[in-house]
């Protein structure tokens, strides 16, 4: 506290801050702690950048930001959480015999001296800014800690099941090891970070030697966790326990429910899969968040004249809309927009999905269950009866669904549904192909949608980025427009997990059946003529949607060479 106090002193001297400043600050830091850096910035005294530059100078030492290192256990293991706190310092680097701090204040020798009795190493100090540390004692400590305490209650226990006779675990054990306090936490702690870092899917995945879960987010694989390897059957048994699944059942894939209410917020669906591998039983669990679930059209990517074709094609009475993509893209999302915009009293509305992944109140949802007879084909004949005005069909996966769909939509109902194809132009290939007649493909279709996902640069560390000039043209960007570029990138961040990246926006290919596209569907035209004639109609394809959101600062080139080819 002296030491604090003694920066306040220079401050004022420096005619920085005032006194009353001061006495204010040092008030604020009596009944809430932390040093006192941070109260003079939250009380506006001083900016984080002034004080930075007012240390810089007087201790002459250089600036880091410990939000951009790489920083091994072994060194974040040198000096104790509680010091790391209670002085905001962080040690970055180990050379020798001296050890690196990244600190907020240089002046508190306390804690110089003390990180020096405690590691026996030579100290050299950096300056860093108060929320850079912050962010990473938060990276480097919290979510390890939280971690580390549960798998250190679990080593001092040394839980491990037993094989019986012929390798097969006995269901006492694999009770008993399910309702064990550690696991339990172990994987309620999984649950909260998966929430926590919003992430869509855990995999919770044995090896021969290795343990590992990973996180799924904004569409890509990070790896979190490796737990001890005799943990597998306890965290699988736990897992099954609470979805309800057979815990003796191991050698058959199961799929179940768990339904999650974490603190006071909504209650998280969750769907599992358990599926028996080589080395024990893969989990993946897909995190339903009805509260993330945006239905806004206006908010999910659409360019203004894509929307507006978009809206004129649901908004028409009869026809089919398609939405094609791979798994993952986005395409229930954009049809669950579609229906809300088109959920009125005056709609009657059904669906056939596989599986049901939200609920949506006035719209009558219908679960698959091939395994009894209740294919896409048999929901499709069914809602035929049932007076409907709108219909959505989960997926058109073989030539009886296709069939009663095209004959829905030109009875005077309008059918949405989805197809894998890679763009737009081809889906109409890929419904000839199924068999369906070509001039029922020609009249019944209103618009074709391909899209895709990537992911946006996290506005909080945002930044410019440089990139050659060639590389945009190589990209599709003619020559004259590159200058029009300001490309950017996240440099990672605490809000982004270090990736650069946060959330995830649609990139759409819009194509609506005019005219010219039916005469050459009828003509029989090959799928690049179809291309090249929706281009000069004002098809955007995936790649020019994918450069404008570039062109506007919203993701990376690098994100749109991920997930789009080129024309």
């Amino acid at each position: 506290m002296a030491m604090d106090t003694r920066l306040g002193e220079l401050l004022v001297r420096k005619g920085y801050i005032t006194p009353e400043q001061l006495s204010k600050a040092v008030e604020e830091q009596r009944q809430h702690g932390g040093p006192l850096g941070t109260h003079l910035v939250k009380l506006g005294c001083l900016t984080e950048d002034a004080l930075l530059a007012y240390l810089q100078k007087e201790y002459r030492l250089p600036i880091t930001d410990p939000t951009s290192l790489e920083v091994p256990e072994e060194v974040l293991h040198l000096v104790p959480h509680t010091l790391v706190t209670k002085y905001y310092l962080l040690p970055i680097n180990l050379t020798g015999s001296s050890l690196t701090l990244a600190m907020a204040d240089p002046s508190n020798l306390a804690a110089i001296d003390e990180v020096k009795f405690l590691t026996g190493y030579d100290v050299k100090v950096t300056i860093a800014s108060l929320s850079s540390l912050r962010r990473a004692i938060e990276r480097f400590y919290d979510q390890a800690m939280k971690y580390d305490d549960v798998l250190s209650d679990l080593r001092a226990q040394e839980i491990e099941l037993v094989q019986g006779q012929q390798g097969e675990i006995s269901l006492d054990d694999l009770q008993a090891a399910s309702e064990d306090a550690p696991v339990v936490r172990l994987v309620n702690a999984i649950f909260t970070d998966a929430i926590r870092k919003r992430a869509s899917d855990i995999h919770i995945e044995p090896y021969e030697k290795v343990f590992r879960v990973r996180f799924r987010i904004d569409g890509v694989l990070h790896d979190i966790l490796q737990p001890p390897p005799s943990l597998k059957a306890a965290v699988a048994s736990r897992i099954k326990v609470m979805a309800s699944l057979d815990i003796a059942e191991r050698r058959l894939p199961q799929d179940g429910r768990i339904k999650l209410k974490i603190g006071k917020g909504d209650a998280i669906d969750v769907r599992v899969s358990v599926l028996p591998t080589l080395f024990g039983e893969k989990i993946v669990m897909r995190l339903l968040d009805k509260s993330n679930l945006q239905v806004d059209m206006t908010k999910l990517g659409f360019e203004e004249r894509a929307l507006k074709d978009f809206k004129e094609a649901i908004y028409k009475p009869y026809g089919m809309v398609l939405v094609t993509g791979p798994t993952g893209s986005g395409k229930t999302t954009t049809l669950y927009s579609a229906l809300t915009e088109l959920n009125k009293v005056t709609t009657n509305i059904s669906t056939a999905e596989d599986p049901v992944e939200f609920n949506i109140f006035g719209i009558n949802q219908v679960q698959i269950h091939e395994d009894i007879g209740l294919t896409f084909a048999a929901a499709l004949r069914a809602f035929l009866r049932q007076d409907p005005d709108v219909i959505m069909v989960g997926e058109i996966r073989d030539l009886e669904t296709a069939e009663i769909a095209v004959k829905a939509a030109l009875t005077g109902h309008l059918v949405l549904s989805t197809l894998h194809t890679n763009d737009a132009p081809s889906t109409i290939h890929r419904l000839l192909n199924m068999g369906v007649e070509r001039f029922l493909v020609a009249s019944a279709t209103n618009l074709i949608l391909a899209q895709r996902l990537v992911r946006v640069i996290c506005p909080h560390c945002k930044d410019d980025a440089l990139v050659d000039p060639q590389v945009l043209i190589d990209l599709g960007v003619p020559p004259d427009e590159v200058d029009s570029y300001k490309c950017q990138e996240g440099r990672g961040c605490q809000d982004c997990g270090y990736t650069g990246y946060r959330g995830r926006v649609a990139l759409y290919e819009v194509m609506p059946m005019w005219e010219e596209i039916r005469n050459l569907v009828l003509a029989n035209a090959p799928t690049p003529e179809i291309k090249r004639t929706a281009m000069r109609l004002g098809m955007k394809t995936l790649r020019q949607s994918g450069l404008t959101k570039v062109r506007q600062g919203i993701t990376t080139i690098a994100e749109v060479l991920r997930v789009t080819i080129a024309d």
